[in-house]
């Protein structure tokens, strides 16, 4: 269970939306009203949708299952990176390749290849091989580190996909959506909500308001794996 109020909330800046001309109508549910142009989130419903999510990741990471991290913008990416690496799960900051979940027997080759290169140059595996081809290998690792490095601990499809900003990230959503995962998302007024299951309404711009909604997100994860762990001790 997580404690948040609607204070808290409003000083993170949550309650901003986009442009009143910026909107997509389906998120109109989730819209308290508009000032000086911009629309504003009711924060009771934003609050109900964090504690959803919060149940929802607690319940997937007690039971064994992945929540993947997603957001690639310049705010978000250090911020998502630091809280999928703190909980100990897996996460896309750079860019999201095409085929990430669509075609996962690939990506886990491409995985697969980042360690064992990783390995090799490391433990001075690749010491026969000339100055020119480890220069090639090291190259080669420090790329795929870039597009893979927040997969390396990612053996199967993700349970959950938790993604900044689900209106940038349509490749992603799309993906998440065609192999039935389901989608938590922070959904800013110009979303569409109808494909995310459980959409999270709050400004998707502000630092602040990423960073709270990010901080719940990682302790139910951390309270899904308590519970597991519990279990397992039982």
């Amino acid at each position: 269970m997580i404690d948040i109020t609607l204070e808290e909330l409003l000083e993170a800046g949550c309650h901003f939306g986009h442009q009143t001309r910026r909107w997509n109508p389906r998120m109109s549910p989730y819209i308290y009203g508009a000032k000086e142009g911009i629309h504003i989130f009711d924060l009771a419903k934003t609050r109900q949708a964090i504690t959803e999510a919060f149940d929802k990741i607690s319940q997937t990471v007690s039971e064994g299952g992945v929540v993947l991290f997603v957001g690639t913008k310049r705010q978000a990416k250090d911020i998502v990176r630091d809280a999928a690496i703190k909980v100990g799960m897996p996460y896309v900051v750079t860019r999201w390749l095409g085929g990430t979940l669509t075609n996962f027997e690939q990506v886990k080759k491409s995985i697969r290849k980042l360690a064992d290169l990783k390995e090799g140059l490391a433990t001075g595996k690749f010491k026969e091989y000339t100055k020119k081809e480890r220069l090639l290998m090291e190259r080669e690792m420090i790329r795929l580190e870039h597009l893979f490095g927040g997969l390396v601990n990612l053996n199967k499809l993700p349970d959950l996909v938790f993604i900044i900003d689900t209106h940038k990230e349509t490749s992603a959503v799309a993906e998440a959506n065609r192999l039935g995962i389901p989608i938590l998302g922070i959904t800013d007024t110009n979303a569409d909500p109808t494909k995310i299951e459980y959409p999270i309404p709050a400004n998707d711009d502000a630092v602040k308001s990423i960073s709270i909604i990010l901080d719940f997100v990682a302790k139910a994860v951390e309270d899904g794996k308590t519970k597991q762990a519990a279990v397992a001790t039982a």
